[in-house]
Formats: structure tokens, C-alpha cells, sequence
């Protein structure tokens, strides 16, 4: 079966879990039937391609996967109601829908195709199709177009940055596949609106355009810190009871690494203050300087009475923090600004341990069709930690300070 030199590329990986993001009529299904005959060509192999509905994987792969074991000899025999083909060498190659996943569950697979998985439930996946591979040690193909950052897709597509071992990622544009004309893409260019282009030829994580934290990119933001043991830290510190928490900062000259991060359910300042000490046992509290929400100078959260800025304090920490709050938007600026200047320079980097900092930057939204960022999403406990320190330590100063309003008014004289 003839690819074009994308589709080749992604083939002649040996990596055991795939990504492929692609847009439209890239040629993904004939790719993936290629993969499917390549892995039950060998004896006594299971084979499995998975979409969101029994009816599409019928749909979209049935017919031209018989046609292509016929055409190979392979075929033993079929079972149509079970859309499950049987080969001569003890192989069988079945197609599953994803609509009711626990019916996916109990068999050992081999290979495992997940065709427009960003449409199927992350819970068939993670909770059902990923042990069918354990005991076989088996290989998976993800194929789809993209569906936004906020979907799981996006998560298995950076599985390749974080674990490079085990997994390769792809993303080609229709352009790319070769089977769809420059001439045709841009027919469809004049008549779709520019976000579900970007989304369905082009084969971008597109958002809806308003994200707190625009200035993030996963690619140049997220870095592992190599540097020495620190022998001080800055912390930013969130007060909520569900969660509190607090981000971990390090830094070297005018560049700054989120190095940590900590969440903690149902609890309170003292218990953030221990589990601080317990991570970081070596490290003088004197040396450790927190940048809390600057209500802790009111608010309390021990039965004891005393503020969670002076549990902070007691501990002996050095605590930083305005008498008042700063708009919101200058502490969102500042962060911005250091995730990327105007200039393009990165100044803040968020190390890859830090899961759902990551997950926070890329995900907090303002809620629709204001500048007020969302606070029902989960995703701004982290992010408020850290827009305390940014805010405090590396401003957004205005060149121009803002001048009361003038009275205007007439004087009338004598001619």
C-alpha cells in the first residue's frame, strides 16, 4: 500500500504509542489500515481499531479494510454483525465503537488504533483500552483531528515531550497528505471561518481566543531546571480551603523556574507551613520568602486566631505582600510579560514536574466576553499563586502616571 512521505514517516516509527493530528483528507484511514495489516501479519496478533460510534468505524474503515486482505489473500473468514475479520495465521482484525466502553473491556490487544479519539470519551482509553495492552505489551496508533487544548487529545499529543521514549507525535496539515489539492484548500479557506480552518485543514490546537495566559507555550515555556540544589526559595501562596496552594520559584539572574508545586484539599495554613518544611528540610526558613494573596493579612484559617500572614511569619518565613490587591490585570500582564515579552523573550519557565501548573497556564480562561478571568473552572488556584509573586516581584510599571481628571469650564471677560 503506497504512502505519501508523511504518511511514511509516521509508519517507519518504532515508538510503541503513536500521535497523529492531522486535518482533513490527510489519508489517516489508509494509513491506518496499512499499520493494522503490518501488526496482524504476524501469527495469533489481536488488532483492534476503535472510533466514537459502531457506526462510524463501519463507516469509515469497513469496506477498504476487507477490500485490502482480499486483494492480500489473507482472509480466513468475516463476521459482518461483528465487524471481525479472521486470518489465515491465527490474526483477527475487529472494529469497535467507543459509545459504550465498558463493552471494550477483558481482551488482550496488540495493536490498537484510536481513530478521531479527541471525539471518544478519555475514560475509554485511560480506564479500559490502556490495560488491554499491558499484558501484550502492546502498540497504539492515535489518529484525529485536533479539538481544542481543552480536550485530551492535547494531553496524548505532548505525551512526546514528556516521555520521548515511548512516544512520538505528528502533526500534519491536509496540505501535507497529498491528496487533497492547493487549489481545493483554498476554495475551503474563502468559505470557513478562520478557527475552523486553522482546526480541520491546518490541524491546530486552536482555543476560543481567550486564554488568561496567552503568553504560554508549552514547546518554549515548559524546561527542565538543571540548575544547583537552591539554597533559597520564593514561594507564591493561594489561600482556599479546596485547594490551597502554593507554586515554588528559583531563581538565576532575571530568568525564574517553577520548579514545585503543591496542592492541598481541606487544609489550612499550618499544614501548608509543615508540608513546605517536610519538602524542603535543608533549606533555612529564613531563606524561604513567600508572596501570598495579600488578604492573609486579614484572613484566618487556624482556630487559634492569628492570621495566616502571621502563621507565615511565626514559621519564620520572610513574607511579602501589598497592603491591598493590585487590579487583576496588572498581575496578569506582569506573568505575561515575563512567559514572553514584546521582544519574544522568554523570562519564566515552568519545569516539567509541574503537572498542573502546566495544565492551569494552558487551560484558565476569562469568562465570555469579559476581561474577568474565570474562577469556576478549577484551573486559577495555581495561577493566582503564582500572579502574587510575578506581581510583587517583577511588575508592570506604566511610564506615564495617570493624571486626575481635568475641570473644563469657561471664563468670560470684557472685549
Amino acid at each position: 500500500m503506497p504512502l505519501s512521505p508523511a504518511q511514511q514517516t509516521v509508519a517507519e516509527s518504532t515508538k510503541r504509542f503513536r500521535t497523529l493530528i492531522t486535518g482533513r483528507r490527510f489519508g489517516k484511514t489508509t494509513l491506518a489500515i496499512r499499520e493494522m495489516a503490518r501488526y496482524a501479519s504476524k501469527p495469533n496478533r489481536t488488532v483492534w481499531y476503535v472510533a466514537p460510534s459502531y457506526r462510524m468505524a463501519k463507516g469509515i474503515v469497513w469496506r477498504k479494510l476487507k477490500h485490502r486482505l482480499q486483494d492480500l489473500r489473507w482472509i480466513d473468514k468475516v463476521n459482518e454483525s461483528e465487524l471481525t475479520i479472521y486470518l489465515k495465521n491465527g490474526s483477527e482484525i475487529a472494529l469497535k465503537g467507543a459509545e459504550n466502553a465498558d463493552s471494550l473491556r477483558g481482551r488482550a490487544i496488540d495493536f490498537l488504533v484510536m481513530d478521531e479519539f479527541a471525539d471518544i470519551d478519555s475514560e475509554a482509553f485511560y480506564e479500559v483500552l490502556r490495560p488491554t495492552l499491558a499484558d501484550t505489551q502492546g502498540h497504539a496508533l492515535f489518529t484525529g483531528t485536533p479539538k481544542g487544548i481543552g480536550n485530551w487529545s492535547y494531553d496524548i499529543y505532548q505525551m512526546a515531550l514528556e516521555d520521548p521514549e515511548h512516544w512520538a507525535s505528528w502533526q500534519f496539515t491536509t496540505l501535507d497528505g497529498g491528496f487533497v489539492s492547493a487549489d481545493e484548500i483554498e476554495e475551503a479557506r474563502k468559505l470557513l471561518d478562520a478557527r475552523t480552518f486553522q482546526q480541520e485543514f491546518e490541524a491546530t490546537f486552536v482555543t476560543a481566543g481567550n486564554r488568561v495566559w496567552y503568553a504560554f507555550d508549552r514547546v518554549h515555556n515548559v524546561q527542565e531546571y538543571r540548575g544547583a540544589p537552591p539554597q533559597q526559595l520564593a514561594i507564591g501562596m493561594d489561600f482556599n480551603i479546596d485547594p490551597m496552594s502554593a507554586v515554588i520559584f528559583v531563581r538565576e539572574g532575571d530568568h525564574v523556574w517553577a520548579t514545585d508545586e503543591i496542592e492541598m484539599y481541606s487544609s489550612n495554613t499550618a499544614e501548608m507551613v509543615a508540608e513546605i518544611r517536610n519538602r524542603y528540610p535543608n533549606i533555612r526558613p529564613e531563606r524561604i520568602t513567600v508572596y501570598p494573596d495579600p488578604a492573609s493579612r486579614q484572613r484566618k484559617t487556624s482556630a487559634g486566631g492569628v492570621t495566616d500572614l502571621s502563621i507565615l511569619q511565626n514559621a519564620g518565613f520572610v513574607v511579602k505582600a501589598p497592603n491591598a490587591h493590585n487590579p487583576v490585570r496588572d498581575g496578569v500582564n506582569a506573568v505575561n510579560s515575563m512567559l514572553c515579552s514584546a521582544g519574544g523573550l522568554r523570562r519564566f519557565s515552568v519545569d516539567p514536574s509541574c503537572k498542573r501548573l502546566i495544565e492551569c497556564l494552558e487551560r484558565h480562561n476569562y469568562k465570555p466576553g469579559t476581561t474577568v478571568p474565570d474562577k469556576d473552572s478549577g484551573y486559577d488556584h495555581l495561577t493566582d499563586a503564582a500572579r502574587y509573586y510575578f506581581d510583587y516581584v517583577w511588575p508592570v510599571r506604566r511610564d506615564i502616571k495617570p493624571q486626575a481628571p481635568q475641570r473644563w469650564g469657561h471664563s468670560i471677560g470684557a472685549n
